[in-house]
């Protein structure tokens, strides 16, 4: 198997590109290299790389900064999927999109399966969401993942954020109410590739099992990394003061790609404990 992989150099591009490595062709271009939003400069390199996927996690995804900057948001996050959905029409390719929890408004009680209505809080949300839209009408066999509260080796993440600040200060102060569950991009990594292997089509949410506030999720990477004299002190998503809203509830209902695939990923304490025994390096 021939697989491009588009935002290569980012956190999950970058697992992703070495997961598929071990087993397939892999080409991993990144923006200096293909602009998504650039239709006809898709359309060229597409024709000349030929691949037999596609695998796009090139993407906005600084939820506040998207408030700011909603035109760049949606042109990379919409209309930059649906270039590459035109492409892949064109030409036969498979194409597996990522997309995001945020597409929910988080207000369901229980976890969100494939075809619960998305209700996007913030403008992230809102491109993500009509990115998904783009690439499913120029595209209807397409695969569209969606996952959350990713975290990996590279590039900036809830984990590293904590330890950093664990290291200058003796009290963090956390939100606790929103829940989710911590994804560790390798194994989303091998997801993807089960995933492209089979060429499955429609909506899957993929995510490490077992369910954490942001709250839980802090305290467990500072017991497993030994700074048990840092306090973590639960606070609410309005005394955090963020310029973008969250949804409460974040958790995604992952029983359809376990149906189709075979595959289980770990719990997000498994998870979590191995990539920082690795020195999150794996």
């Amino acid at each position: 198997m021939k697989a491009l992989v588009t935002g290569s150099r980012g956190m999950l591009g970058s697992d992703l590109v070495d997961v598929l490595s071990m087993k397939h062709s892999v080409i991993g271009v990144d923006i200096d290299t293909l602009d998504i939003t650039d239709r006809k400069a898709v359309q060229d390199r597409m024709a000349a790389w030929s691949p037999d996927v596609l695998i796009n996690v090139a993407a906005f995804t600084d939820v506040d900064g998207s408030e700011r900057e909603q035109e760049l948001a949606f042109r990379v996050n919409a209309e930059g999927a649906e270039n590459l959905a035109l492409a892949c029409r064109a030409m036969g390719i498979h194409l597996i999109h990522l997309s995001t929890d945020y597409v929910f408004d988080g207000k369901k009680e229980s976890a969100y399966v494939e075809s619960d209505r998305p209700n996007p809080l913030g403008a992230y949300g809102r491109s993500k969401w009509e990115g998904e839209q783009k690439a499913r009408r120029a595209l209807p066999e397409v695969c569209i993942v969606r996952t959350a509260w990713l975290y990996g080796r590279g590039g900036r993440n809830f984990v590293r954020a904590i330890l950093d600040q664990a290291e200058q200060k003796k009290v963090l102060r956390v939100v606790r109410d929103q829940q989710g569950s911590p994804t560790c991009t390798r194994d989303l990594a091998r997801a993807l590739q089960t995933l492209a292997e089979k060429r499955l089509v429609g909506i899957y949410h993929v995510t490490n099992l077992g369910v954490c506030t942001w709250f839980e999720f802090a305290r467990k990477i500072l017991e497993f990394s030994g700074k048990t004299d840092v306090e973590v002190v639960p606070i609410s998503t309005g005394e955090l003061g963020r310029p973008a809203m969250r949804p409460a509830n974040s958790v995604l209902d992952c029983t359809k790609f376990q149906r189709d695939t075979g595959l289980v990923l770990r719990d997000w304490k498994e998870a979590l404990g191995s990539y920082l025994l690795s020195g999150m390096q794996y």
